[in-house]
Parts: C-alpha cells; sequence; structure tokens
C-alpha cells in the first residue's frame, strides 16, 4: 500500500492540552506517520456541547500514512486512550483529546466507525481555520473546492473572528 496523505483535527478541553496533542503526534510518527506538519493551536468555543462546557483547544495535522484507514482509525482511538478519554463517551462532551480523521488522500467512504472526509468538517471552524493555515490549498474529497475555498464563506463572521483570535503558539 503507498503512502496516503492525510489530515487530522485535534481537539481537548481537559488537563494539559498541549502535552495531549505532543505525546499524540510523537506516536502517530512512531508508527509511521511521516512529513507532519501541525498547525497553530486555537482556543475556540465547545461547539453542540452543554452550556458552560470549558473552551477547547483546536490544530490540525497533516502528513502521509502507509497503512490502512483502519489502522489509522485504530491508533487514533489507542491515543485518545492513553490521555485518559474513555472508550465509551458521549459524544459532545469534556475531552482530553480527540483526534478526527479529515482526510485520507482523495478517498470518500462510509465504513463502521469511520467516515472519511469528516462529516461535519466542511462546516466547522475549529477544523477549517487550522487545517486551512497548513493545507489551504488541499482539495476537499467530494467537493471539489479546496479547504480555502470552504473556508471563504465564514470569514467576516463573529465565529470566523473569534476562532482566528483564539490562535496561540505554545
Amino acid at each position: 500500500m503507498k503512502s496516503e496523505k492525510i489530515a487530522l483535527s485535534l481537539g481537548g478541553n481537559q488537563g494539559d492540552i498541549v502535552s495531549n496533542f505532543r505525546a499524540a503526534l510523537k506516536e502517530l510518527a512512531a508508527n509511521g506517520m511521516t512529513d507532519i506538519r501541525v498547525s497553530s493551536f486555537y482556543r475556540t468555543t465547545a461547539v453542540a456541547c452543554a452550556e458552560g462546557t470549558a473552551d477547547f483547544i483546536n490544530a490540525a495535522a497533516t502528513g502521509l500514512w502507509p497503512e490502512s484507514p483502519e489502522r489509522l482509525l485504530g491508533l487514533c482511538k489507542k491515543l485518545e486512550s492513553a490521555a485518559g478519554r474513555a472508550p465509551e463517551h458521549p459524544r459532545f462532551s469534556d475531552r482530553p483529546l480527540d483526534i478526527d480523521i479529515i482526510f485520507f488522500g482523495n478517498a470518500v467512504f462510509e465504513k463502521p466507525g469511520l467516515i472519511v472526509p469528516h462529516p461535519e468538517a466542511a462546516e466547522r471552524l475549529f477544523v477549517l481555520v487550522p487545517l486551512a493555515e497548513i493545507a489551504g490549498e488541499w482539495i476537499f474529497p467530494g467537493r471539489k473546492k479546496s479547504v480555502s475555498d470552504l473556508l471563504e464563506k465564514f470569514k467576516n463572521t463573529e465565529e470566523y473572528l473569534s476562532v482566528i483570535s483564539g490562535n496561540f503558539n505554545s
């Protein structure tokens, strides 16, 4: 199997999130991910979570993955667990680490537990803003638009300005 270009979204709002991101990226590299690029980190308001949920830190990572999407998903779930996320958890809840597969090459597919591209990614600024920073020219599979093109419709919105103002370097 040839290596595929992948994009991941990382998020968390519990514990030492930056350390969780760094540990996960180190393990992804140790397990075969190469040419890793990581966006800035962004503090964002929780989306679809209960009122009062702590802000999230979000980032994007891109690279090359030499194995199957299922192997990548399994590794992501293992890394989430290692950071303290319970294997069975409510969908819109606090978490120390969440890793979503946004792109796997140019593939568009739905398998048990895995939909690529991630079904909500094209509408979520906490995904698009960091991803556009490092892979804005990548064409969003199934949409024939680049990541930057998809982000364009959000520019000048209050939500967009809020995400951009949450950029910080760690």
